[in-house]
């Protein structure tokens, strides 16, 4: 069904939208984009999301994520009974970054939250659309068969087509 301004409701009125463009592909950055739209999905929201540049490893079929507490500030971990920043010069020692990988993997676990092949699921069974950007697809030298069921390649006229007619527009 499709309203006079052009707005594809899926067949119910008034039907709000979100588009999201996912530009960042490490283990902490992976989160904030999938629970908003799992979320506006479950929400009843019509969600798009854009995935570009270091975001379009998120649709890999096998998803190999770290961490990095470089240039991270706020990345204060729980240990030993209160919450410990990590210098930035911390980042530079061999290991470091598979070992902050590590311990928000374990954190993960231990708290019970969902892991990013999950939340990527249920995107997908939400009808999350997800598009993959078709120019970070050739820079990066990916091709379709790398990435998971689902998704659909696009370029920026594809996501701007949905954002403008989306009554939020989110980039993280």
């Amino acid at each position: 069904m499709t309203e006079g301004n052009g707005t594809v409701t899926n067949g119910a009125p008034n039907q709000k939208s979100m588009t999201i463009i996912v530009t960042k592909g490490t283990l902490d950055w992976a989160y904030p984009p999938f629970i908003l739209a799992t979320t506006a999905a479950a929400m009843g929201v019509n969600t798009t999301m854009f995935f570009t540049f270091y975001g379009l490893p998120l649709l890999l079929k096998k998803l190999d994520l770290k961490i990095s507490p470089l240039g991270n500030p706020a990345m204060k971990m729980p240990m030993m009974g209160m919450h410990m920043a990590m210098p930035n010069w911390v980042a530079t020692i061999p290991g470091v970054d598979s070992g902050a990988t590590g311990m928000m993997k374990d954190m993960i676990k231990k708290k019970g939250v969902a892991s990013i092949d999950e939340l990527r699921d249920m995107a997908l069974e939400a009808e999350v659309k997800m598009i993959a950007c078709q120019m970070t697809m050739d820079l990066f030298e990916y091709k379709k068969e790398d990435m998971i069921e689902g998704m659909t390649l696009g370029g920026a006229a594809t996501y701007l087509e949905q954002a403008l007619k989306s009554d939020v527009n989110l980039f993280v």
